[in-house]
Protein backbone atom coordinates (compact mmCIF):
# COMPACT_ATOMS: atom_id res chain seq x y z
CA UNK A 1 0.00 0.00 0.00
CA UNK A 2 2.63 2.27 0.89
CA UNK A 3 4.61 1.57 -2.31
CA UNK A 4 1.77 2.57 -4.26
CA UNK A 5 1.60 5.51 -2.63
CA UNK A 6 4.56 6.52 -3.12
CA UNK A 7 4.61 5.66 -7.18
CA UNK A 8 2.01 8.24 -7.48
CA UNK A 9 3.51 10.49 -5.79
CA UNK A 10 6.58 10.30 -7.49
CA UNK A 11 10.05 10.74 -6.03
CA UNK A 12 10.30 11.74 -2.19
CA UNK A 13 11.49 15.26 -1.48
CA UNK A 14 15.08 16.10 -0.89
CA UNK A 15 15.67 16.70 2.41
CA UNK A 16 18.40 19.12 2.22
CA UNK A 17 16.29 21.40 0.06
CA UNK A 18 13.63 23.57 1.79
CA UNK A 19 9.81 22.22 1.32
CA UNK A 20 8.66 24.18 -2.00
CA UNK A 21 11.93 24.86 -3.37
CA UNK A 22 11.87 20.83 -4.67
CA UNK A 23 12.10 19.90 -8.42
CA UNK A 24 8.41 18.85 -7.78
CA UNK A 25 7.25 21.84 -5.92
CA UNK A 26 8.47 23.94 -9.04
CA UNK A 27 7.18 22.00 -11.71
CA UNK A 28 3.87 21.32 -9.63
CA UNK A 29 3.92 25.44 -9.50
CA UNK A 30 5.00 25.71 -13.39
CA UNK A 31 2.02 23.11 -14.21
CA UNK A 32 -0.83 25.21 -12.39
CA UNK A 33 0.72 28.56 -14.07
CA UNK A 34 0.78 27.32 -17.50
CA UNK A 35 -1.94 25.37 -17.62
CA UNK A 36 -3.51 27.10 -20.62
CA UNK A 37 -0.32 28.07 -22.57
CA UNK A 38 1.80 25.03 -22.95
CA UNK A 39 0.20 22.83 -25.92
CA UNK A 40 -1.46 19.55 -23.97
CA UNK A 41 -1.51 21.01 -20.59
CA UNK A 42 -4.39 19.75 -18.26
CA UNK A 43 -7.16 21.57 -18.42
CA UNK A 44 -7.57 24.36 -15.51
CA UNK A 45 -10.90 22.57 -14.50
CA UNK A 46 -9.56 18.96 -13.60
CA UNK A 47 -6.91 18.60 -10.75
CA UNK A 48 -3.56 17.41 -11.12
CA UNK A 49 -2.36 14.64 -9.91
CA UNK A 50 -0.17 15.93 -6.31
CA UNK A 51 3.38 15.69 -7.03
CA UNK A 52 2.90 14.73 -10.96
CA UNK A 53 5.87 16.04 -13.31
CA UNK A 54 4.09 17.28 -16.71
CA UNK A 55 6.25 15.84 -19.47
CA UNK A 56 6.94 19.00 -21.22
CA UNK A 57 8.59 20.27 -18.10
CA UNK A 58 10.88 17.29 -18.05
CA UNK A 59 14.03 18.75 -19.74
CA UNK A 60 13.58 21.99 -18.02
CA UNK A 61 13.59 20.65 -14.80
CA UNK A 62 17.20 18.66 -15.07
CA UNK A 63 18.12 22.27 -16.15
CA UNK A 64 16.77 23.99 -13.31
CA UNK A 65 18.33 21.23 -10.72
CA UNK A 66 21.76 22.37 -11.95
CA UNK A 67 20.98 25.61 -11.76
CA UNK A 68 19.63 25.63 -8.22
CA UNK A 69 22.74 23.42 -6.40
CA UNK A 70 24.91 26.71 -7.74
CA UNK A 71 23.13 29.08 -6.37
CA UNK A 72 19.49 30.50 -6.06
CA UNK A 73 18.27 33.94 -5.11
CA UNK A 74 16.53 34.64 -2.26
CA UNK A 75 12.52 34.45 -3.43
CA UNK A 76 13.79 31.27 -5.64
CA UNK A 77 13.03 32.44 -8.84
CA UNK A 78 16.24 32.19 -10.07
CA UNK A 79 16.36 28.39 -10.11
CA UNK A 80 14.06 28.52 -13.33
CA UNK A 81 16.43 30.21 -15.27
CA UNK A 82 15.17 33.71 -14.91
CA UNK A 83 12.51 32.73 -17.36
CA UNK A 84 9.54 32.30 -14.44
CA UNK A 85 8.61 33.78 -11.26
CA UNK A 86 7.68 32.26 -7.95
CA UNK A 87 4.04 32.62 -8.86
CA UNK A 88 5.32 30.62 -11.99
CA UNK A 89 4.24 32.85 -14.86
CA UNK A 90 6.19 33.97 -17.61
CA UNK A 91 8.44 36.92 -16.92
CA UNK A 92 9.87 36.95 -20.67
CA UNK A 93 6.52 38.52 -22.40
CA UNK A 94 7.07 36.74 -25.73
CA UNK A 95 4.23 34.71 -27.32
CA UNK A 96 4.17 31.10 -26.37
CA UNK A 97 3.39 28.66 -29.37
CA UNK A 98 0.00 28.53 -27.84
CA UNK A 99 -0.84 31.97 -29.09
CA UNK A 100 -0.49 31.80 -33.14
CA UNK A 101 -3.12 29.44 -33.97
CA UNK A 102 -5.83 32.17 -32.27
CA UNK A 103 -3.93 35.25 -33.64
CA UNK A 104 -4.02 33.40 -36.97
CA UNK A 105 -7.64 32.52 -36.95
CA UNK A 106 -8.47 35.54 -35.94
CA UNK A 107 -6.51 37.14 -38.69
CA UNK A 108 -8.36 35.36 -41.08
CA UNK A 109 -11.58 35.55 -39.85
CA UNK A 110 -10.92 39.91 -40.55
CA UNK A 111 -9.90 39.78 -44.31
CA UNK A 112 -11.82 36.97 -46.01
CA UNK A 113 -12.53 39.87 -48.51
CA UNK A 114 -8.78 39.12 -49.66
CA UNK A 115 -9.00 35.27 -50.45
CA UNK A 116 -11.86 36.36 -52.28
CA UNK A 117 -10.02 39.13 -54.30
CA UNK A 118 -7.60 36.78 -55.14
CA UNK A 119 -10.03 34.06 -56.37
CA UNK A 120 -11.51 36.48 -58.77
CA UNK A 121 -8.67 37.99 -59.88
CA UNK A 122 -7.33 34.66 -61.37
CA UNK A 123 -10.44 33.74 -62.57
CA UNK A 124 -10.65 37.16 -64.94
CA UNK A 125 -7.12 36.31 -65.57
CA UNK A 126 -7.94 33.40 -66.78
CA UNK A 127 -11.30 34.17 -68.95
CA UNK A 128 -9.25 36.54 -70.58
CA UNK A 129 -6.22 34.72 -71.74
CA UNK A 130 -9.18 32.57 -72.92
CA UNK A 131 -10.83 34.81 -74.75
CA UNK A 132 -7.37 36.22 -76.16
CA UNK A 133 -6.26 33.04 -77.42
CA UNK A 134 -9.38 32.22 -79.17
CA UNK A 135 -9.32 35.46 -80.79
CA UNK A 136 -5.90 35.17 -81.94
CA UNK A 137 -6.70 31.47 -83.42
CA UNK A 138 -10.05 33.24 -84.83
CA UNK A 139 -8.05 35.51 -86.92
CA UNK A 140 -5.19 33.21 -87.09
CA UNK A 141 -6.84 30.71 -88.97
CA UNK A 142 -8.85 33.45 -91.25
CA UNK A 143 -6.03 33.95 -93.53
CA UNK A 144 -5.82 31.33 -96.51
CA UNK A 145 -2.15 30.26 -97.36
CA UNK A 146 -1.13 30.35 -100.97
CA UNK A 147 1.30 27.50 -101.01
CA UNK A 148 1.09 26.78 -104.78
CA UNK A 149 2.71 30.38 -105.94
CA UNK A 150 5.49 29.83 -103.32
CA UNK A 151 6.46 26.54 -104.85
CA UNK A 152 6.43 28.02 -108.69
CA UNK A 153 8.96 30.50 -107.27
CA UNK A 154 11.40 28.08 -106.23
CA UNK A 155 11.10 26.86 -109.19
CA UNK A 156 12.44 29.98 -110.72
CA UNK A 157 14.48 31.57 -108.23
CA UNK A 158 17.83 31.53 -110.37
CA UNK A 159 16.23 34.12 -112.82
CA UNK A 160 14.51 35.86 -109.53
CA UNK A 161 15.96 39.52 -109.00
CA UNK A 162 18.85 39.72 -105.77
CA UNK A 163 17.79 41.85 -103.09
CA UNK A 164 19.84 44.82 -102.69
CA UNK A 165 18.28 46.39 -99.50
CA UNK A 166 18.07 43.95 -96.90
CA UNK A 167 15.42 45.71 -94.62
CA UNK A 168 13.43 47.02 -97.37
CA UNK A 169 10.24 45.37 -97.84
CA UNK A 170 8.16 45.11 -101.30
CA UNK A 171 5.03 43.45 -101.37
CA UNK A 172 2.43 43.28 -104.13
CA UNK A 173 -0.85 43.77 -103.59
CA UNK A 174 -3.28 41.98 -105.77
CA UNK A 175 -7.16 42.93 -106.03
CA UNK A 176 -9.06 39.55 -106.86
CA UNK A 177 -12.24 40.74 -109.28
CA UNK A 178 -13.33 37.13 -109.68
CA UNK A 179 -17.40 36.67 -109.61
CA UNK A 180 -17.09 33.10 -108.07
CA UNK A 181 -18.72 32.75 -104.63
CA UNK A 182 -19.77 36.04 -102.81
CA UNK A 183 -18.30 37.86 -105.71
CA UNK A 184 -20.76 36.26 -107.87
CA UNK A 185 -23.63 39.27 -107.59
CA UNK A 186 -20.50 41.67 -109.32
CA UNK A 187 -21.10 40.36 -112.13
CA UNK A 188 -21.23 37.09 -114.54
CA UNK A 189 -19.01 34.52 -112.87
CA UNK A 190 -16.86 32.57 -115.68
CA UNK A 191 -16.15 29.66 -113.98
CA UNK A 192 -14.33 31.01 -110.82
CA UNK A 193 -11.49 32.50 -113.60
CA UNK A 194 -8.80 34.36 -111.68
CA UNK A 195 -9.30 38.23 -112.56
CA UNK A 196 -7.23 41.17 -111.26
CA UNK A 197 -7.88 44.66 -111.91
CA UNK A 198 -6.03 46.36 -109.21
CA UNK A 199 -1.88 45.48 -108.88
CA UNK A 200 -0.15 47.70 -106.50
CA UNK A 201 3.77 47.41 -105.77
CA UNK A 202 4.29 48.71 -102.45
CA UNK A 203 7.50 49.76 -101.20
CA UNK A 204 8.49 50.01 -97.04
CA UNK A 205 11.51 52.14 -96.84
CA UNK A 206 14.16 50.37 -94.79
CA UNK A 207 14.01 52.82 -91.98
CA UNK A 208 9.97 52.87 -92.22
CA UNK A 209 9.92 56.62 -92.74
CA UNK A 210 8.24 56.09 -95.85
CA UNK A 211 5.78 53.92 -97.79
CA UNK A 212 5.11 54.41 -101.86
CA UNK A 213 2.27 52.83 -103.48
CA UNK A 214 2.79 52.18 -107.31
CA UNK A 215 -0.10 50.94 -109.35
CA UNK A 216 0.69 49.09 -112.31
CA UNK A 217 -2.17 49.28 -115.21
CA UNK A 218 -4.37 46.59 -115.87
CA UNK A 219 -3.63 47.33 -119.66
CA UNK A 220 0.27 47.75 -119.44
CA UNK A 221 1.81 46.19 -122.37
CA UNK A 222 4.56 43.73 -120.97
CA UNK A 223 6.45 40.35 -121.36
CA UNK A 224 4.71 38.14 -119.47
CA UNK A 225 6.93 34.75 -118.67
CA UNK A 226 6.25 31.01 -119.33
CA UNK A 227 4.02 30.37 -116.22
CA UNK A 228 2.41 27.17 -115.11
CA UNK A 229 -1.36 26.95 -115.34
CA UNK A 230 -4.23 26.09 -113.86
CA UNK A 231 -4.56 23.06 -115.42
CA UNK A 232 -1.03 22.20 -114.86
CA UNK A 233 0.15 23.07 -118.34
CA UNK A 234 2.84 25.72 -119.21
CA UNK A 235 2.08 29.14 -120.79
CA UNK A 236 4.30 30.17 -123.98
CA UNK A 237 6.14 33.67 -123.00
CA UNK A 238 4.25 36.75 -124.87
CA UNK A 239 3.90 40.32 -125.01
CA UNK A 240 0.52 40.73 -123.97
CA UNK A 241 -1.04 43.23 -121.21
CA UNK A 242 -0.26 42.76 -117.79
CA UNK A 243 -3.84 41.35 -116.28
CA UNK A 244 -3.22 38.32 -118.14
CA UNK A 245 -0.38 36.98 -116.33
CA UNK A 246 -2.80 36.68 -113.50
CA UNK A 247 -5.39 35.15 -115.26
CA UNK A 248 -2.98 32.84 -117.23
CA UNK A 249 -1.09 31.71 -114.00
CA UNK A 250 -2.30 33.37 -111.04
CA UNK A 251 0.02 34.76 -108.54
CA UNK A 252 3.03 33.60 -109.41
CA UNK A 253 3.04 34.37 -112.86
CA UNK A 254 2.14 37.96 -112.10
CA UNK A 255 4.86 38.11 -109.29
CA UNK A 256 7.63 37.25 -111.68
CA UNK A 257 6.46 39.25 -114.19
CA UNK A 258 6.55 42.31 -112.08
CA UNK A 259 9.92 41.58 -111.49
CA UNK A 260 11.23 41.41 -114.64
CA UNK A 261 9.03 44.69 -115.58
CA UNK A 262 10.91 46.65 -112.37
CA UNK A 263 13.64 44.53 -111.40
CA UNK A 264 12.89 44.61 -108.27
CA UNK A 265 12.55 41.60 -105.97
CA UNK A 266 8.99 40.66 -104.32
CA UNK A 267 9.32 39.65 -100.94
CA UNK A 268 5.36 39.24 -99.85
CA UNK A 269 2.30 39.12 -101.79
CA UNK A 270 -1.25 39.68 -100.36
CA UNK A 271 -4.59 38.80 -102.71
CA UNK A 272 -8.08 40.84 -100.91
CA UNK A 273 -11.30 39.77 -103.19
CA UNK A 274 -13.90 42.70 -102.89
CA UNK A 275 -15.58 41.57 -99.54
CA UNK A 276 -12.66 42.00 -97.92
CA UNK A 277 -12.11 45.41 -99.00
CA UNK A 278 -16.10 46.17 -98.22
CA UNK A 279 -15.64 44.71 -94.89
CA UNK A 280 -12.49 46.65 -94.14
CA UNK A 281 -14.34 50.11 -94.92
CA UNK A 282 -17.35 49.00 -92.60
CA UNK A 283 -15.18 48.35 -89.59
CA UNK A 284 -13.94 52.06 -89.44
CA UNK A 285 -16.99 53.49 -89.89
CA UNK A 286 -16.66 54.36 -93.50
CA UNK A 287 -14.74 56.61 -95.21
CA UNK A 288 -15.17 60.59 -95.98
CA UNK A 289 -14.79 61.49 -99.76
CA UNK A 290 -16.04 64.51 -101.65
CA UNK A 291 -17.48 64.87 -104.62
CA UNK A 292 -17.57 67.33 -107.61
CA UNK A 293 -20.42 66.08 -109.30
CA UNK A 294 -23.01 63.33 -108.52
CA UNK A 295 -22.85 59.75 -109.19
CA UNK A 296 -25.35 57.55 -110.62
CA UNK A 297 -23.69 54.43 -112.40
CA UNK A 298 -26.19 51.44 -112.72
CA UNK A 299 -23.23 49.14 -113.54
CA UNK A 300 -21.53 49.89 -110.22
CA UNK A 301 -24.85 50.51 -108.16
CA UNK A 302 -23.37 53.67 -106.98
CA UNK A 303 -25.75 56.53 -106.93
CA UNK A 304 -24.23 59.52 -104.64
CA UNK A 305 -24.67 63.29 -104.66
CA UNK A 306 -21.94 65.92 -105.16
CA UNK A 307 -20.60 67.28 -102.07
CA UNK A 308 -18.41 65.84 -99.09
CA UNK A 309 -20.17 62.24 -97.52
CA UNK A 310 -19.13 59.38 -96.10
CA UNK A 311 -19.01 56.06 -97.90
CA UNK A 312 -19.93 52.56 -96.48
CA UNK A 313 -18.34 49.64 -97.45
CA UNK A 314 -20.25 48.82 -100.25
CA UNK A 315 -20.71 52.33 -101.71
CA UNK A 316 -16.75 52.60 -101.27
CA UNK A 317 -16.60 49.29 -103.52
CA UNK A 318 -18.62 51.03 -106.30
CA UNK A 319 -16.67 54.16 -105.80
CA UNK A 320 -13.03 52.47 -106.37
CA UNK A 321 -14.62 49.78 -109.48
CA UNK A 322 -16.75 52.64 -110.98
CA UNK A 323 -15.13 53.95 -114.22
CA UNK A 324 -17.97 54.52 -117.25
CA UNK A 325 -20.00 57.32 -115.70
CA UNK A 326 -16.65 59.24 -114.17
CA UNK A 327 -14.47 61.28 -115.88
CA UNK A 328 -13.38 60.40 -119.34
CA UNK A 329 -13.90 56.28 -118.31
CA UNK A 330 -10.36 55.58 -118.61
CA UNK A 331 -8.70 53.44 -116.51
CA UNK A 332 -5.73 55.74 -115.61
CA UNK A 333 -8.80 58.06 -113.74
CA UNK A 334 -9.96 54.97 -111.95
CA UNK A 335 -6.53 54.35 -110.92
CA UNK A 336 -5.90 57.58 -109.26
CA UNK A 337 -9.11 57.55 -107.24
CA UNK A 338 -8.15 54.40 -106.25
CA UNK A 339 -5.26 55.90 -104.97
CA UNK A 340 -7.05 58.49 -103.01
CA UNK A 341 -9.21 56.43 -101.78
CA UNK A 342 -6.80 54.01 -99.80
CA UNK A 343 -4.88 57.09 -98.94
CA UNK A 344 -8.16 58.01 -97.04
CA UNK A 345 -8.87 55.08 -95.32
CA UNK A 346 -4.78 54.86 -94.33
CA UNK A 347 -5.24 58.41 -92.90
CA UNK A 348 -8.44 57.55 -91.04
CA UNK A 349 -7.11 54.36 -89.34
CA UNK A 350 -4.00 56.74 -88.10
CA UNK A 351 -6.59 59.58 -87.32
CA UNK A 352 -8.46 57.67 -85.05
CA UNK A 353 -5.79 55.23 -83.21
CA UNK A 354 -7.38 52.38 -85.08
CA UNK A 355 -3.95 50.97 -84.55
CA UNK A 356 -3.28 51.68 -81.46
CA UNK A 357 -6.64 50.32 -79.94
CA UNK A 358 -7.28 46.71 -80.02
CA UNK A 359 -11.08 46.93 -79.18
CA UNK A 360 -10.88 48.71 -82.76
CA UNK A 361 -8.13 46.82 -84.31
CA UNK A 362 -9.89 43.81 -84.14
CA UNK A 363 -12.25 44.19 -86.63
CA UNK A 364 -10.32 45.89 -89.42
CA UNK A 365 -7.92 42.17 -88.78
CA UNK A 366 -11.05 40.24 -88.94
CA UNK A 367 -12.26 41.89 -91.91
CA UNK A 368 -8.93 41.79 -93.92
CA UNK A 369 -7.94 37.99 -92.73
CA UNK A 370 -11.27 36.73 -93.90
CA UNK A 371 -10.36 37.40 -97.33
CA UNK A 372 -6.62 37.78 -97.55
CA UNK A 373 -4.42 35.19 -99.03
CA UNK A 374 -0.92 35.44 -98.42
CA UNK A 375 2.55 33.84 -98.94
CA UNK A 376 3.79 31.80 -95.94
CA UNK A 377 5.66 34.67 -94.71
CA UNK A 378 2.91 36.39 -94.07
CA UNK A 379 0.24 34.11 -93.14
CA UNK A 380 0.21 34.22 -89.81
CA UNK A 381 -1.86 37.39 -87.43
CA UNK A 382 1.68 37.73 -85.45
CA UNK A 383 3.51 38.06 -89.24
CA UNK A 384 0.64 40.82 -90.14
CA UNK A 385 0.99 42.42 -86.83
CA UNK A 386 4.74 43.10 -87.03
CA UNK A 387 4.18 44.39 -90.34
CA UNK A 388 1.14 46.51 -89.22
CA UNK A 389 3.42 47.78 -86.46
CA UNK A 390 6.44 48.78 -88.92
CA UNK A 391 4.16 51.04 -90.65
CA UNK A 392 2.13 52.52 -88.06
CA UNK A 393 4.96 55.40 -87.35
CA UNK A 394 4.99 56.31 -91.12
CA UNK A 395 4.05 60.02 -91.03
CA UNK A 396 0.75 60.07 -93.57
CA UNK A 397 2.40 62.65 -95.75
CA UNK A 398 5.03 60.09 -96.61
CA UNK A 399 2.45 57.18 -97.49
CA UNK A 400 2.20 58.15 -101.36
CA UNK A 401 0.59 56.89 -104.05
CA UNK A 402 1.41 57.13 -107.84
CA UNK A 403 0.87 54.99 -111.20
CA UNK A 404 3.90 54.03 -113.11
CA UNK A 405 4.71 56.96 -115.73
CA UNK A 406 2.93 55.55 -118.73
CA UNK A 407 1.22 56.70 -122.23
CA UNK A 408 -1.13 55.01 -124.82
CA UNK A 409 0.50 52.56 -126.82
CA UNK A 410 1.35 53.51 -130.09
CA UNK A 411 -0.34 50.58 -131.76
CA UNK A 412 -3.24 50.42 -129.65
CA UNK A 413 -4.59 53.55 -127.87
CA UNK A 414 -6.66 51.44 -125.40
CA UNK A 415 -3.26 50.20 -123.89
CA UNK A 416 -0.32 51.40 -122.37
CA UNK A 417 3.27 51.67 -122.39
CA UNK A 418 6.15 52.49 -120.25
CA UNK A 419 7.47 56.37 -120.39
CA UNK A 420 10.87 56.16 -120.37
CA UNK A 421 13.39 56.76 -118.86
CA UNK A 422 10.74 58.10 -115.87
CA UNK A 423 9.47 54.49 -115.00
CA UNK A 424 12.86 52.54 -115.41
CA UNK A 425 14.26 55.78 -112.85
CA UNK A 426 11.52 55.10 -110.72
CA UNK A 427 12.10 51.46 -110.26
CA UNK A 428 15.51 51.93 -109.32
CA UNK A 429 15.21 54.41 -107.18
CA UNK A 430 12.64 51.88 -105.28
CA UNK A 431 14.94 48.49 -105.93
CA UNK A 432 17.98 50.63 -104.26
CA UNK A 433 14.99 52.40 -101.18
CA UNK A 434 16.14 55.68 -102.38
CA UNK A 435 13.29 58.81 -101.70
CA UNK A 436 10.85 59.73 -104.54
CA UNK A 437 8.57 62.73 -104.17
CA UNK A 438 4.92 63.08 -105.76
CA UNK A 439 2.53 66.24 -106.02
CA UNK A 440 -0.62 66.65 -108.13
CA UNK A 441 -0.59 66.13 -111.96
CA UNK A 442 -1.29 70.18 -112.05
CA UNK A 443 1.81 71.16 -109.84
CA UNK A 444 3.98 68.69 -111.44
CA UNK A 445 2.93 70.24 -115.47
CA UNK A 446 4.46 73.35 -114.23
CA UNK A 447 7.24 71.98 -112.68
CA UNK A 448 8.07 70.61 -115.59
CA UNK A 449 7.51 74.06 -117.62
CA UNK A 450 9.17 75.87 -115.19
CA UNK A 451 12.55 74.02 -115.68
CA UNK A 452 12.46 73.31 -119.14
CA UNK A 453 12.35 77.24 -119.02
CA UNK A 454 14.98 77.42 -116.74
CA UNK A 455 17.20 75.32 -118.85
CA UNK A 456 16.46 77.27 -122.06
CA UNK A 457 17.96 80.70 -120.10
CA UNK A 458 20.52 79.20 -118.01
CA UNK A 459 21.95 76.99 -120.65
CA UNK A 460 26.06 78.89 -120.04
CA UNK A 461 29.31 77.15 -119.58
CA UNK A 462 29.83 79.04 -116.51
CA UNK A 463 26.85 77.39 -114.97
CA UNK A 464 28.14 73.34 -116.31
CA UNK A 465 30.54 73.05 -113.01
CA UNK A 466 27.61 74.21 -110.36
CA UNK A 467 25.11 71.65 -112.23
CA UNK A 468 27.64 69.01 -111.40
CA UNK A 469 28.59 69.59 -108.24
CA UNK A 470 24.65 70.00 -106.67
CA UNK A 471 22.69 66.66 -105.18
CA UNK A 472 20.78 65.14 -106.86
CA UNK A 473 17.24 66.32 -107.10
CA UNK A 474 15.01 63.85 -105.85
CA UNK A 475 13.03 62.46 -108.41
CA UNK A 476 9.00 63.79 -108.55
CA UNK A 477 6.32 62.27 -110.06
CA UNK A 478 2.54 62.73 -110.29
CA UNK A 479 0.69 61.27 -107.49
CA UNK A 480 -0.92 62.06 -103.82
CA UNK A 481 0.00 61.26 -100.11
CA UNK A 482 -2.57 59.57 -97.04
CA UNK A 483 -2.88 63.66 -95.94
CA UNK A 484 -4.33 65.04 -98.85
CA UNK A 485 -7.94 65.66 -97.99
CA UNK A 486 -10.29 64.97 -100.87
CA UNK A 487 -12.26 67.94 -100.27
CA UNK A 488 -9.35 69.98 -101.21
CA UNK A 489 -8.61 69.01 -104.60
Amino acid sequence: MDADVTDSAGTPADPDLPAGDTPQGRSQGRSQGKAQEEPGATDPKEEPEPGAVPENDAPQDSGDEGEAGAGEDSEGGGGDGGRHGSDGKSTVGAQTWADHPKDGSASRRKRPWLRWAALGASFLVMISAGAGWWLYKKLDGNITTDTSAAAELKVYEKERPTPVVMDAQNILLIGSDSRSGDNREYGRDDGGSQRSDTTILLHLAADRKSATAVSLPRDLMVEVPKCRTGDDKESREQFTQFNSAFELGGTACTIRTVERLTGIRIDHHMVVDFNGFKDMVDAVDGVEICLKEPIDDKDARLELPAGRQTLNGEEALGYVRARKTLGDGSDTERMERQQKFLGALVNKMQSNGVLLNPTRLYPVLDAATKSLTTDPGLDSLRDLYDLVRSMRDVPTDQVQFLTVPRQPYRQNPNRDELVEPDASELFKQLREDKPVAVVPADELKEKEEEKEKGKAQDEKPDDAGSDSESPTPTPTYSGSSAADDLCEQ
